[in-house]
């Protein structure tokens, strides 16, 4: 998490060497520790919550068995809570066997995470505790995901949810289930004896009425008590001060500066105020800020002796102030110097900027309101943001402009433009866009090059949620010579643009069977991304090369990228992002053309598993038709033409100048599939109904030869293979596909009784088919039995013979353990999200609640997933989405 701040914060606050390390509180630390599945900590800044926990933690011995994830305010997006939480539990014992890892990738889903977590966490042994620090910083969304977690979580995972106020979290059932412990601020407050200690452990020697009188007057506050002891040590007159502290809101805040703030050497306080403009400080940082050289062992000792400084690492060389500490400092460095916060500000934002922490130029640029430096500080980060997951967070960013000014500034337009096109607000983005083109003008000659793109990518975006497919591939086009790097008038480009940009035009010509392009901007996009350290561009390149190389029919090669990809899902969490379930399928399809069904239907599965309803068409449209293959091979035949009649309208909604290249193959199939259920007429209308171009293509030829063998034309089937054999009609598997060529003509002259001839054909369709066994056309299109047998004897490929034999009979026989359900149609987002709270015992007004919707949407959304599951009940319902993955295990 490191990248994607300043400090890695997620393991908390540092417990430091302070007063409250030492005062143990055995009774709370009972509570933290009992059998209540949540335990709610509950209190206001300043109150010990932090200090309690990582007290608790350490005095009990439960270092590997609590993991702590904190909920950070500048944090907007759920999937960086998320990420937090997954490494925080790999931290433990337990969880480092059990909880795979977890890198940041756009789109990544949080409810997905939940799912992950579940499965992950299903045989934990032994109790473990997850921490969650400052809940209250939670996104709503963020929060409905824990919810789920805290719900449907195993018993032995318990929960300590540390906050400043109540959240919205449905904890009234694990109340009245007494499975919910709370410790509210009143629990917090020291005891006089508990005060006691903390002044004992300052060196502090009072009496006991003074610490009575303490302890009366800040009733037990610890942040009240331990602002006392601050000042008391050293103090001339400890009773006297004593007696004359209220503990107030008021009393403290003139506290603070009278006592602590002007007690300060000037260099202290110089420091003090000027840095207060950060949420986080270090040395370096505070050196320019200051024009001093020693800010950093400042830092250090003022977190030794605990004045209001935390630090924040291991290192100890990223800090922060207490928050009520932080804004009393703002609040005097306005009094004294007002002229000069928005140049601080301006300093931090450069420094940021120079040092890589995008968030923090951008947010500083704008409280020093230098728009123009905002948007281009944000322009720049842009790509790295959306890489790392990070909508929400450039969304935030965006909206804290000023409307004028994202009205007036052609960078930050497009931005805005992409947001909202993410989104779905169509029309706002092309408003934006409309923007961006009259404004281009005024963009710095240096970084028109990296509008341009940004422009273009925008544009692509929009057109592709409005469906627009030919306005996809002209911005595809548009940015392509800039992506390829070709456009010297174009220095400067980000390689985080460049390789992202890339892999956008590649998937746009692959669609449109641009094959030689796609896979030049795919090898340079994933070199550039391996150059720098960008995983998931390296993980997106490499699927759709995979994807590149099937389509060729370079099938080894494609299994090589497949198996790299599937590597890096593994290392990095994403084993249910799209650019997997390529590679899934790819493994699927290249066990179906090897006719080994039972291997590459577990692989298959895990492809359809991330179908729903908005999966990008083109990867919807290649599951189901490999699904229809693996089916036609099995002989399930009804099951195989309902697959790619799936497949049909994803095709046609891509709507291309140029057809989709798995068009044909599929109309291919569903011949296939129909001659073989007998049914000709429907194939034979099928057929007229088909446009010139596509009749032409060689697996289109295939299917019709097929055809008019099942109607005894031989004759006919020979003519329709003739410009099959030797051309380039065929795109998609070229060589399997003159594999059912070379048969179909073989059985075809075998029937005209020309047996040499029917030979040599099946001969020459075993040596393309020996070095992948691609078997699968023999399969599709069965050389008659006499045929095959006669030609066993004579043939330089007996044991492949021998086996095609073999697999012909065994699917001549009844196989009833064959027969299983076949796989639902696509889930809605809205009906998954529905399905994963159905294991809980929420009511559908209770599941609506926390999904912002209404109980009759619950019920219908309910009722879909009955249809497309082919349940009739809520326990059937979650039974069968277990046994498709679509929910975890039970852990009960």
């Amino acid at each position: 998490m490191a990248a994607r701040g300043v400090a890695d914060t997620t393991g908390g606050e540092s417990i430091g060497s302070g007063m409250e390390k030492l005062v143990l509180r055995p009774g709370l630390f009972g509570r933290l520790a009992a059998t209540a599945r949540v335990t709610v900590v509950s209190g206001s800044a300043g109150s010990g919550k932090s200090v309690l926990l990582r007290s608790w933690i350490e005095r009990t011995g439960l270092a590997g068995q609590v993991a702590w994830a904190a909920a950070r305010g500048d944090e907007r997006d759920p999937q960086g809570f998320w990420v937090s939480v997954f490494d925080a539990l790999r931290r433990t014992v337990a969880g480092s066997a059990l909880v795979q890892p977890l890198t940041p990738a756009p789109d990544l889903d949080g409810w997905t995470l939940v799912e992950r977590l579940l499965a992950d966490l299903a045989r934990l042994p032994d109790p473990l505790w997850l921490v969650v620090d400052d809940v209250h910083e939670l996104s709503a969304e963020a929060l409905r995901q824990l919810e789920l977690l805290v719900l449907r979580a195993p018993p032995e995972l318990r929960f300590v949810l540390s906050t400043r106020h109540d959240v919205r979290l449905g904890l009234h059932r694990l109340r009245l289930e007494g499975a919910l412990a709370e410790i509210r601020e009143r629990d917090l407050r020291f005891s006089p004896s508990e005060a006691g200690e903390l002044f004992q452990a300052a060196g502090l020697k009072l009496s006991a009425a003074t610490i009575a009188l303490l302890h009366q007057r800040t009733e037990g506050w610890v942040a009240g008590l331990r602002l006392a002891a601050l000042s008391l040590a050293g103090h001339p007159d400890p009773e006297g001060f004593a007696a004359g502290f209220s503990g107030s809101d008021r009393t403290v805040a003139e506290f603070l500066l009278a006592e602590v703030l002007e007690r300060q050497d000037p260099a202290i306080r110089r420091l003090l105020l000027r840095t207060s403009v950060l949420e986080q400080i270090n040395g370096e940082l505070a050196d320019v800020l200051t024009g001093g050289g020693e800010s950093e062992r400042i830092l250090q000792d003022l977190e030794r002796a605990n004045a209001f400084v935390v630090a924040l690492d291991a290192g100890r060389s990223w800090f922060r102030y207490h928050r009520m500490f932080a804004d009393l400092l703002q609040l005097e460095l306005r009094r004294e110097a007002p002229a000069e916060v928005a140049d601080l500000h301006r300093t931090c934002a450069a420094w940021f900027a120079e040092h890589g922490h995008a968030v923090q130029a951008v947010r500083h640029a704008q409280a020093a309101e230098d728009w123009a430096s905002a948007a281009a500080f944000l322009a720049d980060a842009w790509p790295t943001l959306y890489l790392d997951g990070r909508a929400a967070t450039i969304h935030e960013l965006l909206t804290a402009f000023p409307a004028e000014v994202r009205a007036a500034n052609a960078e930050l337009a497009i931005l805005v433009a992409a947001d909202e096109a993410a989104f779905g607000v169509i029309e706002t983005a092309e408003w934006y866009l409309g923007v961006a083109e009259q404004r281009a003008s005024s963009v710095a000659p240096d970084r028109r090059g990296q509008t341009r793109v940004l422009l273009s990518m925008a544009r692509l975006l929009a057109a592709r949620r409005r469906g627009n497919q030919e306005a996809v591939i002209a911005e595809a086009r548009r940015v392509r010579h800039v992506a390829e790097g070709s456009d010297p008038a174009h220095p400067g480009l980000s390689e985080d643009l460049r390789a992202f940009a890339s892999i956008s035009v590649a998937i746009t010509e692959d669609w449109t069977d641009r094959q030689a392009p796609a896979r030049q901007l795919l090898t340079r996009a994933v070199e550039l991304a391996r150059r720098t350290g960008r995983p998931y561009l390296e993980f997106s390149g490499l699927a759709y090369l995979a994807a590149l190389d099937v389509a060729s029919s370079q099938d080894t090669a494609a299994q090589a990228y497949a198996e790299q990809v599937i590597e890096l899902a593994r290392r990095h969490g994403w084993t249910d992002e799209p650019s997997a379930t390529i590679a899934y399928a790819i493994r699927g399809v290249a066990l179906v053309w090897q006719a080994r069904p039972e291997e590459a239907e577990p692989w298959i599965h895990r492809a359809e598993r991330s179908l729903t309803v908005e999966t990008e068409p083109s990867v919807g449209a290649g599951i189901h038709y490999i699904r229809g293959m693996l089916e036609l091979v099995r002989g399930r035949d009804a099951e195989a033409l309902a697959a790619l009649r799936a497949a049909e309208p994803l095709t046609a909604r891509l709507d291309l100048d140029t057809p989709y290249y798995l068009s044909a193959p599929t109309r291919a199939l569903l011949l296939h599939a129909l001659v073989r259920l007998g049914e000709v007429q429907r194939a034979e209308r099928m057929v007229e109904g088909l446009d010139k171009q596509e009749r032409a293509r060689g697996e289109v030829r295939v299917a019709v030869a097929a055809l008019k063998s099942a109607q005894d034309d031989p004759e006919g089937a020979i003519a329709e293979l003739a410009p099959v054999k030797d051309d380039d009609s065929v795109r998609y598997g070229r060589r399997t596909w003159r594999v059912a060529a070379f048969v179909l003509e073989a059985a075809a002259r075998e029937a005209l009784g020309d047996s040499a001839a029917a030979e040599r054909l099946l001969e020459r369709s075993l040596d393309l088919a020996e070095p992948d066994g691609a078997v699968w056309h023999f399969l599709l299109c069965p050389p008659p039995e006499h045929l095959l047998a006669r030609h066993a004897r004579r043939t330089a490929h007996a044991w492949l013979v021998a086996e095609i034999q073999s697999m012909l009979a065994a699917r001549r026989l009844p196989s009833p353990s064959s027969a299983q359900p076949p796989a639902p149609d696509p889930l809605s987002h809205s009906e998954i999200r529905v399905l994963r709270y159905l294991p809980t015992n929420l009511t559908a007004r209770e599941i609506g609640g926390e999904l912002g919707v209404s109980p009759n949407t619950v019920r219908t959304h309910i009722r879909g997933l009955y249809t497309k599951l082919g349940t009739h009940s809520r326990s059937d319902t979650v039974a069968r989405a277990r046994s498709l993955g679509l929910l975890a295990p039970s852990a009960r």
